[in-house]
């Protein structure tokens, strides 16, 4: 086997995996006096095709689904009421919404000739480095045998990529729940990096996050559960997927292997359905993927830009450095036997009044939008704000079966905790604040910030939701000025910084954890760009930041504690020279397809 250590272009020396993940995120921070290294230009010639196919795979479209249409999408707020969402069946239709609410296009977007779509999973800069997966058995309305499909958003449509033999489902069926099928996700780094340069990396595993989050929320539009098989490589992924064959991707730009997820209906784990495991693996056993060897394989990668994509050697040494190459024998405890979800907690309680009578969670889904500007004067009531804050609660003292939405849908500890600029929340005093998303990580957090905050519990916050006051001011300017200048940070009712517990678990789990903590943040992001829809006023994911001077204004002096993803929210102001199109208007103008 060759060796896969990252190789330093610059000194010629193989570097230690860790030390080239480390080095990555000290090089690619943006400083008051340098940003990380791009182009320092667009070159819109040689800009990426935001859609791959896979030419000579053949296509089969999903059924474009009315809003009024079954499956008919739940109420927004019973996504977090625990139980509330009957579950449905996988079937054409349903594989259908599931995949509209997680990575179709919500619309499209023009001024003058120019013409862009938007989608319902976020991605920095509107580039789509994402790509998605279906593995699937047999399903009668799409194919009498099993096989793993890409995902076309453009076409909501499935391209079948291979045909996997009949027993390797029988295994599965065996392992995993009834009905149970696998979503997988890859990233073309090349998509990020034609714009951001360097910190591409960083925006790729930002956009895995929330794929991930918007997958798990839309299968739970559906009352099914989705968790990620953390017990996998990525180098199995990359036999699964197909993006190691170097003939179907001779001319075109390469995917980098990023997850997979078992999905299924929640109502099949129980102890009383026949066949419904209690415990479900968190890997494939080796036959299983020596099976899946054996697929006959369709079609050839679309090339994405004109000319060859611009090299960045750190991006590839990155890339290599944080692969997981472990392989663990890991399962989950899914059963409900004698331990029913927790009530009572913020994520799952009933609602404040302020979301009563909101509208279903997929008008909220498709209505989702990227702030491009607010207007510096709207607020959010106080009632929002302990909402939004509530869903980001991950309950990490629980079992991963018994943590809410999305929470449930990742395995490892969480480690991403909230620094907010505090501007104009109804009944909060200006100023800095720290949400703990883990209550026992307060004392590490204490030690390691500003001696002269005050770590205040906010008393006009329930219980069970761990908010501090830190340090009372205006905190606009600076919200903007560590934001890369820009007034949107400033101009919010609020923002924050994604702060992560970073040396300790990178050295504890390895070089492959730098990317879980991104893709951590990208899943607090999807939740609160949904629920800033919710609460009427609207979101935006902020990459750009100056990484150390945000560590300065809270006191952070060493590698313990990192920023990876910026956030605000506020009352939006639209641009009335862009024009708003359907999603599918460019499909349905041809024909309504059934």
């Amino acid at each position: 086997m060759e060796d896969q250590s990252p190789h330093s272009a610059e000194t010629g020396v193989t570097l230690d995996p860790l030390a080239s993940v480390i080095r990555y995120h000290e090089e690619t921070k943006h400083q008051f006096f340098r940003y990380a290294r791009s182009l320092g230009y667009l070159d819109w010639a040689n800009q990426p095709d935001p859609f791959r196919r896979f030419e000579g795979a053949p296509l089969i479209p999903l059924p474009m689904l009315e809003p009024t249409e079954d499956p008919l999408s739940p109420a927004y707020v019973d996504l977090y009421r625990a139980g509330a969402i009957p579950a449905q069946p996988v079937t054409l239709r349903t594989l259908s919404r599931f995949l509209e609410f997680a990575l179709a296009l919500s619309a499209w977007k023009q001024v003058g000739d120019v013409r862009w779509a938007l989608r319902t999973n976020p991605s920095s800069g509107n580039l789509h480095p994402t790509e998605g997966y279906l593995l699937l058995g047999p399903c009668p309305e799409l194919a009498r045998t099993p096989a793993l499909y890409h995902y076309a958003p453009k076409e909501h449509g499935l391209e079948r990529r291979a045909d996997c033999p009949q027993e390797v489902f029988t295994h599965l069926s065996h392992a995993f729940p009834s009905q149970a099928f696998f979503m997988g996700l890859t990233s073309v780094l090349w998509r990020e990096a034609w714009k951001y340069g360097e910190r591409a990396f960083r925006y790729c595993q930002h956009d895995v996050g929330h794929a991930i989050g918007a997958a798990r929320i839309a299968a739970a539009s559906l009352g099914w559960k989705l968790v990620l098989l953390e017990g996998l490589s990525d180098d199995q992924l990359n036999h699964l997927f197909g993006t190691n064959r170097k003939e179907d991707f001779l001319h075109a730009e390469k995917e980098h292997p990023d997850c997979l997820a078992v999905v299924w209906p929640a109502k099949e784990v129980t102890p009383q359905t026949a066949g419904g495991p209690e415990q479900i693996p968190l890997f494939f056993e080796p036959h299983i993927l020596d099976g899946l060897s054996q697929a006959t394989w369709y079609g050839r990668a679309n090339r994405l830009s004109r000319d060859t994509p611009v090299p960045w050697e750190i991006i590839d040494e990155v890339a290599l450095a944080s692969l997981k190459k472990s392989r663990e024998h890991r399962f989950l405890d899914v059963s409900r036997t004698g331990s029913g979800v927790e009530r009572g907690t913020l994520a799952e309680a009933e609602t404040p009044s302020v979301h009563d009578g909101a509208p279903s969670a997929g008008h909220i889904i498709r209505q989702r939008r990227s702030a491009v500007a607010f207007d510096g004067k709207t607020s959010v009531s106080l009632a929002s704000f302990i909402t939004m804050m509530a869903r980001v609660i991950p309950c990490a003292e629980r079992p991963v079966r018994q943590r809410p939405m999305p929470w449930d849908a990742i395995t490892w500890e969480p480690g991403i905790h909230l620094l907010l600029f505090v501007h104009r929340v109804d009944g909060l005093s200006s100023g800095l604040y720290c949400l703990v998303r883990n209550p026992t990580k307060v004392d590490a957090l204490k030690e390691a910030m500003h001696r002269d905050f005050c770590w205040e519990r906010v008393t006009a916050c329930p219980a069970d939701l761990p908010l501090y006051f830190l340090q009372e001011g205006d905190a606009r300017k600076v919200a903007a000025q560590v934001s890369c200048h820009q007034d949107i940070a400033g101009d919010s009712a609020f923002s924050l910084g994604m702060l992560a517990e970073f040396d300790s678990p990178l050295r504890e789990h390895g070089p492959w954890y730098y990317r879980r903590l991104f893709w951590e943040a990208g899943i607090v992001g999807q939740v609160l760009y949904l629920e800033a829809e919710a609460a009427g006023v609207r979101a935006t994911g902020i990459g750009c930041f100056f990484d150390d001077p945000v560590h300065q204004v809270f006191g952070i002096k060493d590698m313990a504690f990192q920023s990876l993803y910026h956030f605000t929210t506020g009352g939006p102001v639209d641009d009335p020279r862009l024009t708003t199109l359907p999603p599918y208007g460019h499909i349905r103008s041809g024909g309504r397809r059934a």
